[in-house]
């Protein structure tokens, strides 16, 4: 082994007993912070674009309740929304969907569209939590990690019987 690799090797053996001596500096990079959960919210927004529809979810925090509402958007002269279904199911039951979807961790993506692909499906999500944190997210045919298990639970809500 020539002098560089082993300077990398040691170098490397070196990092990973300091991060395994003091967790909390693996912490403190990012890894593993248990405090990073969304413990309340005010409203969370999920709009859906492609060529022919625009629906929009929307979880409102109402006490130890959320409103979830499925939004027909309509052009016309203006946009209108116009309500499809709408539920109102536990606070608890939201806020484990938004942690088991990890919403947190959505904040800032930008999902540009993928070269090669011709249309497909846009979505922007706007989230206050947390006493005031915003959440943003966007994209084109390109989402955060558990997009699609946050949309399919949103639905699952709003098709309870």
């Amino acid at each position: 082994m020539n002098k560089n690799v082993m300077k990398k090797y040691f170098t490397f053996l070196l990092l990973a007993a300091v991060m395994m001596l003091f967790p909390s500096v693996s912490q403190a990079s990012g890894s593993e912070n248990p405090s990073k959960k969304i413990t309340s919210f005010e409203i969370v927004t999920l709009r859906l674009s492609g060529m022919r529809f625009t629906t929009e979810y929307e979880i409102v925090m109402k006490g130890k309740k959320a409103e979830v509402t499925e939004y027909e958007i309509i052009y016309a002269k203006d946009e209108k929304r116009e309500p499809e279904s709408k539920k109102v199911c536990s606070a608890d039951k939201v806020l484990k969907l938004l942690n088991d979807c990890e919403l947190l961790t959505w904040d800032g993506f930008v999902g540009n569209h993928p070269k090669d692909v011709s249309d497909g499906i846009m979505f922007s999500l706007k989230a206050t939590v947390n006493g005031g944190r915003k959440i943003y997210a966007h994209g084109s045919e390109n989402f955060p990690e558990h997009f699609r298990e946050f949309r399919d639970g949103l639905e699952a809500i709003l098709s309870e019987k």
